[in-house]
């Protein structure tokens, strides 16, 4: 296991001391160097609405932050790291960042997590420039406590069934979360390219939800695989990126 950390620690700074200096390139470095320091713990917080939680869809199965926390503090062997997840079903933009301090300031976090916008979209085109201010918002604030911001897109739904029509302005909405990353230079995770491109019929893409909505079990694990992909954890040969 130790040869594997090594390889991965390799491949991770290559990739960060190539790119940029302005670029979320920077986050990785500091990412590599956490997770080099064998001797500090670190803490990492996923927050976000019922699709961080993993509420009622998911059974026994391990949400995509479980998933994620057995990678980083069983298969890297960071036993003492902690990982949270503050994640609030029906949550919408305004509601995460009048909590911040409760689900996300009072952990001191290294990394912060987050995936928001499926609620939001309910508000329509009309509401992207509230929501856009407020995610550029949220980033400054996770920055400004000295944590690593990563931003993720939502993921993709049943736009066929009725619970899912009112969701119509989502493509928009994760075209902002996209637009903000690039100009907040933090670390950007692309989950709606990938589903629409695996799935783009929708009684295909009924494999990885449990409803219109939400992600089922291989839905989550589809999360996890792609948030360990963009931040370089990811290794084919780890039960936890098994697909």
């Amino acid at each position: 296991m130790r040869l594997r950390c090594f390889l991965l620690f390799v491949a991770l700074a290559a990739h960060a001391w190539a790119s940029p200096p302005d670029s979320a390139a920077a986050d990785l470095r500091r990412i590599h160097a956490m997770l080099t320091d064998a001797k500090t713990p670190r803490t990492w917080v996923f927050t976000g609405d019922s699709i961080t939680q993993g509420a009622k869809w998911l059974g026994h199965a391990r949400s995509y932050s479980q998933i994620i926390e057995e990678r980083i503090r069983w298969e890297l062997g960071r036993t003492h790291d902690i990982v949270i997840n503050s994640g609030v079903s029906g949550e919408v933009m305004s509601g995460l960042l009048a909590d911040y301090d409760w689900r996300v300031g009072r952990f001191h976090p290294d990394v912060v997590s987050v995936m928001m916008g499926m609620n939001d979209c309910r508000y329509g085109n009309a509401g992207l420039p509230r929501f856009t201010a407020q995610l550029k918002e949220l980033m400054r604030r996770i920055r400004a406590q000295g944590a690593i911001p990563v931003l993720n897109s939502t993921t993709q739904i049943d736009t066929a069934e009725p619970d899912a029509r009112g969701l119509a302005a989502l493509p928009a909405y994760n075209m902002a979360i996209r637009t903000v990353a690039a100009e907040e230079h933090v670390i950007y995770v692309d989950h709606w390219t990938l589903w629409v491109a695996e799935h783009p019929r929708l009684d295909a893409r009924g494999s990885w939800l449990a409803n219109p909505i939400h992600p089922g079990p291989l839905g989550h694990r589809q999360i996890a695989i792609t948030w360990l992909k963009a931040l370089h954890l990811y290794d084919p040969r780890s039960r936890s990126c098994e697909r």
